[in-house]
This record gives structure tokens, C-alpha cells and sequence, in this order.
């Protein structure tokens, strides 16, 4: 699917961008070329250590999709692009909030722009669980991504354009995990709320989600990972069980649970293989069509999916070995 295809991935030096071309090597042969896309020089710098130029079929470029001109640019001659750029963390947009819209508003409509203007045929975009009701300026950002892909998909039959929506990958940076592992040395774990759960994403079911949406999607959808979910408190005692766990109060703009598919979406969502897939209403996309064409079956009508009313969770044993096969500590 991707042999023989030029592959731009913006933020490509984040944790995703490293992990999807990491996989891109390792299992289609034959790509044309990988590009990166990235504002930061040192961590282009760093990833060249793995991933050199002199080896790989890769280019590195330095930039912004704040810089509609730089994206238009690189772009050309690109058959597939994954953004996957985005100003991510939660307390800097609220303290930042238009820096927030310029990246993640602003700069996901010039991927759209650079799209349309050279004829790239898949754009798939990398949204969170905190664009469903959010709360937040990080998470209403990613909501208005979302219908930014939804739209321009409604305006050719030439491109498709979907969007993949998940939670923070287990173990990533600033995740629960390694911050309990490098807090328990204080003495005591800070939890926020003892009721708080999380869903529980590993890096290669992320990167199994983007491939999914190329190979499988018609273009306009949210396309959501069917995943178990973990107690906070579980992570806890995974980890340090015999420290104080201390309850320190929930943070400004964060949820008890996540959530990834609203009551409201819920009449628009239906099950495909490991996935739920929330169908547009702006398109001229039938859901009943979609079903019968793909064997989906529909979601439950005002249910809303998420980690505290999930039927599939992780025990503190299953957390242990879950660390232990991600080597983090």
C-alpha cells in the first residue's frame, strides 16, 4: 500500500513520526520516500542517527504548517500525508490559547490547502479524545481539525481526508506512567482523583489505526480504536505499592474520564473490525450504505464510549507486564 509512494508526515520527529517511519522501514520495502516535516533542528538532528538520508529513502525538512508557503512547497509530489503536528499539551494551550489555534487551527487548514493545491490523494490527521465535548483550549482546537477534514472531504471526490481520534499512547511523554515511575522517588504518588480512568493505547495500535484509515477509509469518518481502559489508582499500585498515593486534586481542563465518541456522535457510529467509526452528516454519506457495503454493524444509539463505562479493562498485573513489554522501567 505504501510501496512506491512519497509519504509526508508533519511533526514527524515527535514520538508517532519516529515510531511510523520506524514501520514504514521495516515493513514496505519499496517506498519512494519519507518526508519530515518538523520545526525542531535537534530533534531532525537526532532522528538522522537512526534514520540517515545516506541509508534511507528520507529527506528531512525544516518548518512549520504555520508557513502555508514552506508546506506548499515540500509538498509537491506527495501521494499521502499524515499531520500528525500539533501544539499538544493541555496547560500550555490554556495558558497559550492562540498559539494553540495557529497550530493546530490555522496550520491544519494549510495541510488541507497544500492538499488540494498538489493533488495529494490521502490525508489522514491525528486527533484526541479531548476534541469530543471539550473542555479545554487544546481539546477544542482538535475538535474544529476534525470538522475542518470533514468538510474539505465533503469538497472533492479526488482526496480523501480522515481523521484517526485516540488518547495519550502508554507510556508516552507526559503520560501517567513515566511520571508516576520518575515521581515514586519523591516518596509519594500524586493522584488527582481516585475515580479517574484512562484508555489504554499502545504505540503500534496507533500506528495500526493510521494504516487502517488508508487502507479502509472513504474518506470524511473518525475512525476510533476499540481499547480497554485502566484506573488510575491501578497504575498506582502497578508501580509503587507500598508509597503513599496522595490525592492532590483534579487539574484545570482535564477530565475524569476520556471519551471518544459523544451521546451525539453516538447516532452516527457504527462497528468495523477493531474499530468505531463515526460517520460525517455534513457529506453525502448514508451510514445504513456504509454498513451494508462494508459489514459494519451500528454503534448503540445515545451511548457515550468512554474509559469509565468500557467492558474491557486492565488489571494491575496487566499494567505490570504492559511496562514491562514497553521497557519503561
Amino acid at each position: 500500500m505504501l510501496n512506491n509512494k512519497t509519504i509526508l508526515i508533519t511533526g514527524g520527529t515527535g514520538s508517532f513520526g519516529k515510531a511510523f517511519t520506524r514501520y514504514i522501514f521495516e515493513n514496505y520495502s519499496n517506498v519512494k520516500k519519507v518526508i519530515i516535516f518538523s520545526r525542531d533542528e535537534q530533534k531532525q538532528f537526532s532522528m538522522m542517527s537512526e534514520f540517515s538520508p545516506k541509508e534511507y529513502p528520507i529527506k528531512y525538512y525544516l518548518g512549520d504548517v504555520r508557513d502555508k508557503d514552506r508546506l506548499l512547497q515540500i509538498s509537491k509530489g506527495v501521494d499521502i500525508l499524515v499531520h500528525s503536528a500539533a501544539m499538544k499539551h493541555v496547560p500550555a494551550s490554556e495558558q497559550n490559547p492562540f498559539e494553540c489555534v495557529k497550530t493546530n487551527i490555522l496550520g491544519s487548514q494549510n495541510v488541507i490547502d497544500a492538499a488540494f493545491e498538489n493533488g495529494i490523494k490521502q490525508v489522514v490527521a491525528l486527533s484526541t479524545d479531548k476534541a469530543a465535548s471539550p473542555i479545554n483550549a487544546y481539546g477544542a482546537s482538535k475538535f474544529m481539525l476534525e470538522k475542518l477534514f470533514t468538510f474539505a472531504n465533503s469538497q472533492t471526490d479526488d482526496i480523501k481526508f480522515s481523521v484517526v481520534r485516540y488518547g495519550n499512547i502508554f507510556g508516552s511523554k507526559g503520560s501517567v506512567v513515566p511520571f508516576f515511575i520518575k515521581h515514586k522517588s519523591k516518596g509519594f504518588l500524586p493522584i488527582t482523583d481516585t475515580r479517574m480512568t484512562r484508555f489504554s493505547l499502545k504505540m503500534q495500535e496507533s500506528i495500526d489505526l493510521v494504516i487502517y484509515a488508508l487502507k479502509n477509509g472513504w474518506g470524511g469518518e473518525i475512525i476510533v480504536p476499540i481499547v480497554p481502559s485502566y484506573k488510575i489508582t491501578d497504575v498506582a499500585k502497578a508501580i509503587a505499592p507500598d508509597i503513599e498515593h496522595r490525592v492532590v486534586g483534579i487539574r484545570k481542563g482535564e477530565k475524569l474520564h476520556e471519551v471518544m465518541i459523544t451521546e451525539y456522535e453516538s447516532y452516527n457510529t457504527v462497528k468495523r473490525d477493531k474499530y468505531y467509526i463515526i460517520c460525517p452528516t455534513e457529506d453525502n454519506w448514508n451510514k445504513d450504505d456504509y454498513i451494508k457495503k462494508t459489514g459494519a454493524e451500528p454503534f448503540k444509539e445515545g451511548f457515550e464510549y468512554n474509559s469509565g463505562n468500557n467492558d474491557k479493562w486492565l488489571s494491575i498485573e496487566d499494567i505490570k507486564e504492559l511496562i514491562k513489554q514497553e521497557e519503561l522501567m
